[in-house]
């Protein structure tokens, strides 16, 4: 039964928390869309929990276009305050122009490395980095990967990003694995390396 599977302890029991874990968090993605809104989501979360940011996600999909980096890279300064009367999403003005202006970023990188997925995967050599930590307390809040891309997208002109925030988003997407060997998706992503399979 779903409900006695071991987990990453971060989770809780919120079934959308659960859902994130069980689903998305440390699979492998190779899509651009999903990797701007990662950027947006995790930017945003900067002070707040990451289930907050969970329980806006549709919200922010509305507000920011279906996260397509096109559409948020023509924001105007007349969106910006849309965005800051949205209450479905955080209100923070550093952190919506961040988003805009990282769009934009984004759109340049994608020009440069003909996607930003192939960008992030360089850094691995197209493999996820898989760790299995023991406890949660040995999970690091960083990592010299991270630290690295942080300092390449701070010097392309990226904001809201360092390299907590870029972990974060590495774990998120795969990049990084840190189920817990204790987790039951630690044996399913085996098998998802195994088959090729990702999203």
């Amino acid at each position: 039964m779903a409900d006695a599977l071991r987990r990453c302890p971060w989770c809780g029991t919120d079934a959308q928390y659960v859902g994130y874990h069980d689903e998305e968090w440390g699979v492998p993605t190779h899509d651009d869309r999903r990797h701007f809104e990662f950027l947006v989501l995790e930017s945003a979360q900067a002070g707040l929990s990451w289930i907050t940011i969970l329980r806006k996600r549709e919200n922010y999909r509305k507000a920011y276009r279906g996260f397509d980096p096109a559409k948020v890279a023509r924001f105007t300064a007349r969106d910006v305050e849309r965005l800051l009367g949205d209450a479905g999403i955080v209100r923070n003005r550093a952190k919506i122009e961040a988003s805009i202006s990282n769009a934009r970023r984004f759109l340049a990188l994608q020009k440069e490395r003909g996607s930003f997925d192939a960008y992030l995967w360089s850094w691995t050599g197209g493999r996820p980095v898989v760790n299995r930590w023991k406890t949660l307390a040995e999970v690091p809040a960083h990592a010299e990967l991270s630290d690295a891309i942080a300092k390449d997208m701070k010097a392309r002109g990226f904001r809201f990003l360092g390299s907590t925030i870029m972990y974060s988003h590495l774990q998120a997407v795969g990049v990084v694995d840190d189920h817990l060997a204790s987790c039951f998706r630690a044996r399913r992503s085996r098998a998802l390396r195994s088959s090729g399979a990702g999203s």
